[in-house]
């Protein structure tokens, strides 16, 4: 799909923030062996995508009651919902000066609409030996679920289902959004989070 980006400047997808706390020793030490194993920048960003998509659990997938939110807690634990394994990509990626921001899905919960609507988090990666924005997703791969990166073509975790009022936001933010954050915060149980506490509108 075609995204639009919240800044003109590159410069603002690459700023540390609170939970993208890019300069925290483990994310120095994580960033720092994924350059090293990596040929140029295209393969350091899919090796970094491919671990924090299959080496940091999804917290739904493995009934995990622990909330993490920042990048640093997220790879402490190796745990977390999309929102926080977002939060990781972005800062493992910012660390490496790669341009990353945040985007943004509205799914049901469950497969039909009476199940209700939460925002999903992803991310948005800019490669600048191909002068462009790609979207990236880390929720993690199971049964049905089957993300990867590409360069040819978008493999999402979720395709929008138009006819549930599910919606696929066109924006990269720079920073995550702040009702996502929020319900990190202010929960103590993910599985209880999961099922009725996250946002499902971005606004």
């Amino acid at each position: 799909m075609s995204v639009i980006c919240e800044s003109k400047h590159l410069a603002d997808y690459l700023i540390e923030t609170e939970d993208i706390d890019f300069n925290h020793p483990e994310i120095l030490d994580l960033t720092s062996k994924l350059i090293a194993s990596s040929s140029d920048q295209v393969d350091f960003v899919r090796r970094a995508y491919a671990y924090i998509r299959d080496e940091i659990n999804h917290s739904w997938d493995i009934q995990s009651s622990r909330i993490t939110c920042s990048a640093s807690e997220t790879l402490i634990y190796r745990e977390g919902i999309c929102y926080a394994k977002a939060n990781l990509l972005c800062a493992v990626l910012r660390k490496a000066g790669i341009p990353t921001g945040f985007c943004y899905q509205r799914l049901t919960i469950g497969d039909t609409p009476d199940t209700g609507y939460c925002i999903h988090a992803l991310n948005a990666v800019y490669l600048s030996s191909h002068k462009k924005w790609y979207r990236l997703d880390a929720r993690g791969n199971k049964t049905g679920i089957d993300a990867a990166f590409s360069l040819e073509g978008e493999r999402l975790a979720f395709q929008v289902r138009k006819e549930y009022d599910e919606v696929d936001y066109p924006t990269i933010y720079k920073e995550p959004n702040p009702k996502t954050i929020e319900a990190l915060k202010q929960n103590t149980d993910c599985i209880k989070m999961y099922l009725s506490g996250l946002p499902d509108d971005i606004m």
